[in-house]
């Protein structure tokens, strides 16, 4: 390709010349033409002739060549060669369980824009997360590394402390891990959060965003920095706190500049007012601010806020209309980079609870307000296809589509349950041995490149993205760190038939609860559980007197020897293989524990962050305005786009 400067240098002179003036033919004045009749006889001035004539020609051979020169040159320039590179668009449900969506077996709530895409691209029906939480589950997705080799790992007996609880907690993804983001910008793609991060924010003080996702490879933040929690909604009014709020925090200024007022005047006998009444204002002021932080406990107000790169702009969030504002962001950041390559990441805050869905889709399914939300999110995923296609970037973007782990069995509100559905597959979320709690939707479409309708039930994972992009970019992965997934391209395209996960370690946390055995060269995938937890109360299919299954401690059952399943012909683990009636039962027990142990060794130890690093800690949590004055809502009027 010629170098634009060139290019338009060259240009330049073809139009005005090597002087600056516009080219054209040499022009011989009167004085230097020659005059034929009186030169006839003079054979020096016959020869000056022919001398003359023979530079006419060369310059007016030049002026051709150079004519044609730039000729071509324009039509070069005006070529336009197009980046192979593609866009990237990756969509992550949080908590949507496998059975939810209708290209996946759900016959009750209506996905049709999943579903387009499930049958446009490649099905993967055997796609696992390395966790079944949050938290761990996408810092291995970010990464493509197991959340034990990265300490994004809580060794506490308390499931839920498996992610990070707040925004005031200290700690985060190790800045020294790599990203897909990372690797993408660093070729020149353009890179964007929106949604949900989950993977901590502060380190030493509220404003230091050491774990913001600016130091992620994203160049773009829209989102929320934490996740909903059933504090979320419905959405307390709160039209009086924020104006409360900012006339509070204006009374506190005027007292601060009359106590330093009076303090000086004291000290320099201008007034002749007590110590005691300074003082009293002082302490005043500590109880008005005291008071107004000790109203707002609940988690709503610290974690639940919405920020673009490093300003928050709402605080709280106001939860159902969350989604149409990111969605905005979204179409925003697609169009902005149309020209250019981009990545994507639309980490949805459906389905998570506490549902909070728009009144356009509140009781618009079967299944009651958890079915409204997908449907919800549906409809936006559709919106975000739509952008790609309006701007006609179809064939030149992956979009790929799953969720973070399972859906949630224990979440419920009297006797209704609010969360997924997993399908024939045992357990859900927190549950990182059984599959319904790490098996999830994986879609990837690619038009042109991948084929339409194909369906593989191979092993693949979700830290298989990291690498797959690294591969289409033509980055080599980082060689000083072990990364656990895999290219899935030659699979994708059917150069090869098996995957190259042989084995696959399901973590609860840093304990190892299962392992996953696909031989080469055989159909078979066997499943080793030495961890398993106690569902309450008994009979029921999740531990529903604690919300979240533990990984250990009295609610787990260690079993040796290991619980064996054939998932190639049992996915729903309901059969035990033993001795008895598995002629290679010792044979799979035995590769399985030799393969854990040799995986072991690649285990490095490193600070556990959700175990050292998960308390909330005050002086951390983000305040939009000064503290604890810290209510605001920025978005007033951005809410443009309807449904």
């Amino acid at each position: 390709m010629l170098h634009p400067v060139f290019v338009t240098s060259v240009l330049n002179s073809s139009d005005s010349g090597l002087g600056g003036s516009p080219l054209r033919a040499p022009t011989i004045t009167g004085k230097e033409r020659p005059s034929l009749t009186k030169s006839a006889g003079s054979a020096g001035t016959q020869r000056a002739s022919q001398l003359l004539t023979s530079q006419w020609d060369l310059q007016l051979h030049s002026l051709i060549i150079l004519s044609l020169v730039g000729l071509l040159l324009k039509i070069s320039g005006s070529m336009v060669v197009a980046d192979s590179r593609p866009n990237v668009l990756l969509i992550m449900a949080d908590d949507l369980g496998i059975g939810d969506l209708g290209c996946f077996g759900n016959d009750t709530i209506r996905t049709p824009n999943i579903d387009s895409l499930c049958k446009e691209g490649i099905k993967l029906t055997q796609h696992i997360s390395s966790e079944a939480l949050c938290t761990p589950s996408r810092s291995a997705f970010l990464t493509g590394r197991y959340p034990v080799r990265t300490g994004m790992v809580s060794r506490d007996v308390v499931r839920s402390h498996g992610v990070f609880g707040s925004l005031g907690v200290h700690g985060g993804l190790p800045r020294n891990e790599t990203t897909f983001a990372a690797t993408l910008k660093k070729h020149g793609y353009s890179t964007a959060l929106i949604g949900k991060w989950h993977q901590g924010l502060n380190c030493k003080y509220r404003y230091d965003y050491c774990h913001h996702p600016n130091h992620y490879g994203f160049d773009y933040f829209y989102g929320m920095p934490h996740t909903l929690n059933s504090a979320s909604w419905p959405d307390p009014s709160r039209d009086t706190e924020l104006a409360i709020s900012s006339k509070l925090w204006f009374c506190m200024e005027l007292l601060i500049i009359a106590v330093l007022t009076l303090t000086v005047g004291k000290l320099f006998h201008w007034v002749s007012i007590p110590w005691l009444f300074i003082i009293c204002m002082i302490l005043f002021g500590f109880f008005v601010a005291f008071s107004w932080y000790s109203s707002f406990t609940s988690s709503l107000y610290w974690s639940c806020i919405l920020m673009r790169q490093q300003e928050i702009t709402e605080q709280p969030l106001k939860a159902e209309r969350a989604g149409l504002i990111m969605l905005k962001e979204a179409v925003s950041f697609i169009k902005r980079n149309k020209d250019r390559p981009f990545l994507l990441f639309y980490s949805f805050l459906h389905v998570h609870v506490p549902l909070p869905t728009t009144n356009e889709f509140y009781g618009s399914s079967n299944y009651r307000l958890y079915g409204d939300f997908v449907e919800e999110m549906d409809f936006l995923v559709g919106k975000l296809l739509d952008t790609i296609d309006a701007n006609g970037l179809r064939n030149n973007t992956i979009v790929y589509f799953t969720s973070d782990h399972g859906g949630h069995l224990e979440v419920m509100r009297g006797r209704v349950h609010l969360g997924g559905f997993n399908g024939i597959y045992k357990g859900g979320k927190g549950m990182a041995g059984w599959e319904g709690g790490i098996r999830v939707p994986g879609i990837i479409r690619w038009p042109g490149t991948l084929p339409a309708g194909k369906i593989i039930e191979e092993p693949t994972s979700l830290m298989d993205i990291y690498p797959t992009l690294a591969s289409i970019v033509g980055e080599t992965l980082p060689q000083d760190r072990v990364i656990d997934g895999k290219d899935l391209m030659p699979l994708l395209k059917g150069e090869v038939q098996q995957s190259e996960h042989e084995f696959m370690y399901h973590y609860c946390g840093p304990f190892l609860h299962a392992v996953r055995w696909h031989p080469r060269n055989s159909d078979a995938v066997w499943k080793v559980h030495y961890v398993t937890p106690v569902f309450q109360p008994e009979g029921a299919i999740g531990c529903f007197d604690k919300l979240y299954c533990p990984c250990v401690g009295e609610g787990v059952t260690h079993h040796d020897p290991p619980l064996l399943f054939d998932l190639s012909r049992d996915p729903s683990e309901s059969k035990i293989l033993s001795r008895d009636n598995e002629p290679l039962y010792d044979t799979v027990i035995e590769t399985v524990e030799r393969a854990f142990k040799k995986h072991q060794k690649t285990l490095t130890p490193v600070p556990e962050q959700l175990t050292l690093y998960n308390k909330d800690l005050p002086w951390l949590r983000p305040c939009c305005g000064t503290f604890p004055f810290c209510l605001c809502d920025k978005e007033v009027g951005n809410l443009t786009m309807q449904l």
